[in-house]
């Protein structure tokens, strides 16, 4: 925001500055050859001045644009990455559990096993 108010502010001297060359041209006792001529020499450095303004503000837009796209990629990496180690940790707590609940079962098949041994003597 303050590099759109920067660039009016700028865009308003020029314009001022131009306005006032050309008025004070205008009101110079002089040739009306030589005064046509001041003017367009002065509208044509107008134009150049402000065609130099418009490639700086557009090169300023490009270089912000730029930066922060590469900000947007480097957080969706970081996120992704972070995404990637819940998922690695949300995995390894699985199968540990399920390794867990596999040896519980399997202690109490093997108790099962035995009560049915008693069962089968009886």
């Amino acid at each position: 925001m303050g590099n759109n108010s920067s660039n009016s502010t700028l865009i308003g001297i020029l314009a001022g500055t131009a306005i006032g060359a050309t008025l004070g041209i205008l009101f110079a006792p002089d040739k009306g050859i030589n005064t046509r001529n001041r003017i367009a020499d002065e509208t044509m450095a107008a134009k150049d001045r402000l065609t130099e303004s418009a490639l700086a503000a557009k090169e300023s837009l490009a270089n912000r644009a730029k930066h922060l796209r590469d900000n947007w990629v480097d957080t969706v990496a970081a996120n992704k990455m972070t995404l990637d180690e819940k998922v690695e940790s949300i995995v390894s707590d699985t199968s540990h559990k399920a390794h867990d609940v596999i040896t519980t079962l399997e202690k109490k098949l093997a108790e099962l096993k035995e009560k049915n041994k008693k069962f089968q003597k009886a």
